[in-house]
C-alpha cells in the first residue's frame, strides 16, 4: 500500500493514499473474476476463471493521454474468444457528464491497436470482411455516495441526435456504483470481493458497528477458504480506511494482522474500543460546538446591552445587528429588567433557562 503519511505521537496523518479498493479488485485476477461473474450479470461470464485473465494496463495507459492512474484494461480469453475489459474507477459524487466519450476514445485507442498487431501478423488481414474486432467491455465502478446522473449511452452526448441516430457512433457502458450494494446484499454473495467491499464501505470509526452485525458464519467462510494473497489484500484496504482515520500505526499493523491470520473475530474487541474512541469524540466535537455558540450568544448579548445604553430601541438594534427582532426581543427584555446594572452571563443564563 503506497501512502504519503506523517507520523506523529498522536498516529498517522495521511495526506494521500494511491491505491484503493477498486485498483486492487481488478488489479487481481482472483478478484476481477468474482467480479465479473457476480456484478455484471452477463451470462458470458459465469464460467471465467482467474487465469483467463491478462492485465494489459502498462500497454494501453500511456496509449489514453490521459493523467489517471486508476484506469484499467484487461484482455480476457474464454477458450477461443479474445475480449477487453476496459474499467474506470470513479470516486467522486459528482458524476463525470463525459464518461462516454472518455471511454469510446479508449476503446478506439484498443481496437486501433488490435488491427496494427493483426496487420503485423496477418497483413491485409483487416481489409477481409471476415476480419472483426474484439468485443470491448467498458465499466465504471463508481465509489461515490451520489447517484450516477451521466448519460450511458453516447449518443445522448451528441445535439440532434434523435435526428442523425442512425449516422451517430453509439454505445452504451456498465455503470457499478458500490453504493447500490447493501451489507446484507454483500454478505449473500459470500465471496472475498464481498468482503472487501464491505471494507471498503466504511467512512469513519463509527462505522465498526456495522462490521460488528455480520454474521460470525460470513467471517469463518472467509478464515477456511480465503488464499492467502487475498487476505494480504483485503489487509490492504482496511489498512487504507484506518490511515484515513488515523490510526497509530502500531494499531493498523496489529488490526491487519486479524486479518492476514484469519483471525477476524478477533477484530471485536478492537472495533468496541473504537466505539469509545467514536463516542468520546462525537461527545468532545459537540461541547466544543455548544461552546461556540455559547460564546456567540455572549457577544451578542454585550452588543445589545451597549446599544441599550445608546438608547436604541428594540427595532433599532435588530436592524443595526442585522439580526431577526424575535432573536432581540428576549435579550432586550432581560436586560431591561437589569438597568442600569446589565449582567450578561446572567442574561446568557436565564435564556438557556426559559426565565424570561
Amino acid at each position: 500500500m503506497e501512502t504519503t503519511n506523517k507520523t506523529t505521537e498522536h498516529g498517522v496523518h495521511n495526506s494521500k493514499i494511491h491505491d484503493n479498493a477498486a485498483k486492487i479488485v481488478f488489479g487481481d485476477s482472483t478478484l476481477c473474476a468474482q467480479f465479473l461473474k457476480g456484478y455484471t450479470d452477463i451470462p458470458f461470464f459465469m464460467n471465467i476463471k482467474p487465469e483467463d485473465i491478462e492485465d494489459v494496463s502498462s500497454h494501453f495507459i500511456p496509449l489514453f493521454q490521459e493523467s489517471r492512474d486508476s484506469d484499467i484494461v484487461k484482455k480476457i480469453q474464454i477458450e477461443n474468444t479474445e475480449l477487453y475489459l476496459i474499467a474506470l474507477i470513479e470516486h467522486q459524487s459528482e458524476a463525470d457528464a463525459d464518461m462516454s466519450f472518455r471511454l469510446l476514445r479508449y476503446m478506439v485507442y484498443v481496437w486501433t491497436d488490435y488491427a496494427v498487431t493483426q496487420e503485423k501478423l496477418h497483413p491485409g488481414i483487416t481489409k477481409s470482411k471476415d476480419f472483426l474486432y474484439p468485443p470491448i467491455l467498458p465499466i465504471i465502478y463508481y465509489e461515490g455516495t451520489g447517484q450516477w446522473t451521466s448519460a450511458l449511452h453516447f449518443k445522448d452526448r451528441v445535439f440532434m441526435s434523435d435526428i442523425f441516430e442512425e449516422f451517430i457512433p453509439d454505445y452504451k457502458y456498465l455503470i457499478v456504483p458500490l453504493n447500490k450494494y447493501s451489507q446484507e446484499d454483500l454478505i449473500e454473495k459470500g465471496d472475498e470481493l464481498s468482503a472487501i467491499f464491505i471494507l471498503n464501505k466504511l467512512k469513519s470509526s463509527s462505522d465498526f458497528k456495522h462490521l460488528k452485525e455480520i454474521p460470525e458464519d460470513y467471517w469463518n467462510q472467509l478464515t477456511q477458504n480465503t488464499p492467502p494473497h487475498i487476505l494480504e489484500l483485503m489487509g490492504s484496504v482496511f489498512s487504507a480506511f484506518l490511515h484515513t482515520i488515523n490510526v497509530p500505526a502500531e494499531e493498523i499493523n496489529d488490526l491487519t494482522d486479524h486479518i492476514t491470520r484469519r483471525q477476524f473475530h478477533m477484530m471485536f474487541d478492537s472495533f468496541e474500543a473504537y466505539d469509545v474512541q467514536e463516542t468520546r469524540r462525537i461527545s468532545r466535537e459537540e461541547g466544543e460546538r455548544a461552546g461556540r455558540i455559547e460564546g456567540e450568544q455572549l457577544y451578542l448579548i454585550k452588543q445589545v446591552i451597549k446599544r441599550i445604553i445608546k438608547n436604541f430601541s428594540v427595532s433599532q438594534i435588530a436592524t443595526d445587528l442585522l439580526e431577526p427582532l424575535d432573536t432581540i426581543q428576549p435579550i432586550y427584555d432581560l436586560a431591561m429588567k437589569q438597568a442600569p446594572d446589565f449582567d450578561a452571563e446572567k442574561i446568557l443564563k436565564l435564556l438557556h433557562t426559559g426565565k424570561i
